[in-house]
């Protein structure tokens, strides 16, 4: 199955989870994985948020990401992959000039 992230329409969010500015994401779901490529814009961040049910992978493409786990800050570069395990939390930050492009898969664990 390919899923081809050119054909999903972008839709941009203001304030992802409570953070804020502007997140531009194309995602494919379904009942057991969500696959996204997203854009961070520059200044954006996402809001703080619990991975109880299942857990994040988060490959950094372009730019650096500043993720808050579990009250450490790491950066991330591009070519390196953030990771939040089941039963912790997290958010990042873009803090860079340029737009922060990531591929993230969430697993559904039911």
């Amino acid at each position: 199955m390919i899923i081809d992230f050119e054909k999903i329409t972008t839709t941009v969010i203001e304030g992802f989870r409570g953070g804020k500015g502007e997140l531009h994401a194309r995602n494919y779901m379904d009942d057991k994985c969500k696959i996204m490529r997203h854009i961070l814009k520059p200044g954006a961040s996402s809001g703080l948020h619990s991975h109880d049910e299942n857990c994040e992978i988060v490959f950094v493409l372009q730019g650096v990401a500043t993720c808050h786990y579990d009250g450490q800050i790491e950066e991330v570069h591009a070519g390196q992959v953030h990771y939040c395990p089941m039963g912790h939390s997290h958010f990042m930050v873009n803090n860079g000039e340029e737009d922060l492009l990531y591929f993230a898969v969430v697993p559904e664990h039911h």
